[in-house]
């Protein structure tokens, strides 16, 4: 069986920012959406959470209103975690929010709120799922130093459990509308104890989901080589455009968090700033690929507070400056990009885009591109930033000297606005 046509990734590279949301019982225990791993937690003592499992908080048009503000084009959600707790009303099994105390369907309520305020819907779902007794023991799940992997799993059968995940996959296309994309989530080495594309009968999988849903995108975690419509590097941002198997740039998103895990973590501290995420977003963007930026709620219903208050900033920066970041990708080769900056291009408007990670004091020399300017502005306020040539060059014998060939901006010494990353909007000739 030959895998299928890939999906329409046209409207997810002009998106380029998207929000992540971790969400489920291990909100509870707040300390890893891995906890069942980490302290091997047996399936009684973890059914508590389940049991007093109670978001009585929770309103997703607030979460939908704080991404749209954010200026994030689309959200991926997690319908199912590791844990194998279903936010759905799904009628293959009774581990799911709607048996729950308060018996709703969560992930009908944040995929309609977040669609109202027009953003697009994907849903990550996990091939693993330690809740599920035909899912066979390995390296990650929380039985491993508790049984026999050999004895425990004479009776565990994983064909049908793989059934159990395209049954569920159909639900998740068919019962909520338009799905734009699905985020697998993950295969791991089957030489070392984990499980790939045989456990997951990936092939079988992907073609009955292009079958339901022919452009809808898909990732690249199915450990099936064709079968990703998108590379998703995660937790760290490439220098450089990522490329395929045929060495050309190819489409991708960097999953990213605002601290060290995904799941609400009440106890963590090394969050990053605004100015950081913002520079995180450039660097993704300035190489071609997404950011997904991920929140955890908690157990109650609520974005962390910590979460909002980088939202809110991102947002601030989003309002004078998103045309730096949506359709853009990588400059030219032949634009040099100042120290402490970095370059996005939008070839369609032949805008190029400068952000500035350090403010330079008074000057900034545009190598390569005499001849190339015609207009240089300021993005917070419109203002012009007068610029000059080697033609016009003052103090040859002083470092504010253009170099041969370049182009001088003149820059303010302070900015007229607070501004966490600075963009100059440059247009080329």
């Amino acid at each position: 069986m030959s895998v299928m046509n890939k999906g329409d990734v046209r409207w997810f590279t002009q998106a380029r920012f998207g929000l992540f949301i971790h969400w489920g019982l291990y909100s509870m225990p707040a300390r890893h959406e891995w906890i069942r791993y980490k302290e091997e937690i047996t399936d009684e003592d973890y059914r508590t959470y389940f049991d007093l499992f109670n978001p009585d908080l929770f309103q997703p048009e607030q979460w939908a209103e704080l991404a749209r503000r954010a200026g994030m084009k689309y959200v991926i959600i997690t319908a199912k975690h590791h844990e194998g707790f279903c936010l759905w009303d799904s009628q293959y099994t009774d581990y799911k929010a709607t048996n729950t105390v308060q018996r709703r369907d969560l992930l009908r309520e944040i995929i309609d709120a977040f669609r109202r305020v027009g953003i697009r819907i994907g849903i990550y779902y996990s091939l693993i799922d330690w809740h599920h007794p035909d899912f066979t023991v390995d390296r990650i799940h929380p039985y491993r130093e508790k049984v026999n992997w050999a004895v425990c799993n004479q009776v565990r059968h994983m064909p049908t459990y793989a059934q159990y995940m395209r049954d569920q996959v159909t639900e998740l296309l068919t019962c909520y509308g338009d799905i734009d994309i699905l985020w697998f989530d993950f295969s791991y080495n089957q030489q070392a104890g984990g499980k790939g594309r045989d456990d997951w009968e990936s092939e079988k999988l992907v073609n009955h989901v292009r079958s339901l849903r022919p452009n809808i995108i898909i990732d690249n975690r199915l450990d099936l080589p064709g079968s990703g419509d998108i590379m998703t590097p995660e937790q760290y941002t490439p220098d450089e455009p990522i490329v395929g198997d045929d060495g050309k740039p190819t489409v991708w998103e960097g999953c990213q968090t605002f601290s060290g895990s995904w799941g609400y973590f009440r106890d963590e501290t090394n969050w990053k700033s605004v100015k950081m995420c913002i520079e995180m977003l450039v660097r993704h963007v300035s190489c071609g690929g997404n950011l997904l930026l991920n929140v955890g709620p908690t157990s109650r219903g609520e974005i962390d507070p910590r979460a909002t208050h980088a939202l809110n900033g991102i947002a601030k920066w989003m309002h004078h400056h998103s045309q730096s970041i949506y359709g853009c990708g990588p400059a030219p080769i032949e634009f040099i990009v100042p120290p402490d900056c970095r370059y996005t291009w939008n070839f369609q408007t032949g805008k190029l885009y400068l952000h500035c990670f350090a403010w330079p004091f008074k000057h900034l020399h545009l190598r390569g591109m005499r001849g190339r300017v015609k207009y240089a502005q300021l993005m917070v306020d419109g203002s012009e930033i007068i610029r000059r040539t080697s033609d016009s060059q003052v103090h040859a014998h002083l470092s504010s000297a253009t170099p041969e060939g370049a182009v001088t901006l003149e820059l303010p010494t302070c900015l007229p606005f607070e501004c966490e990353v600075p963009v100059i909007e440059i247009t080329i000739t």
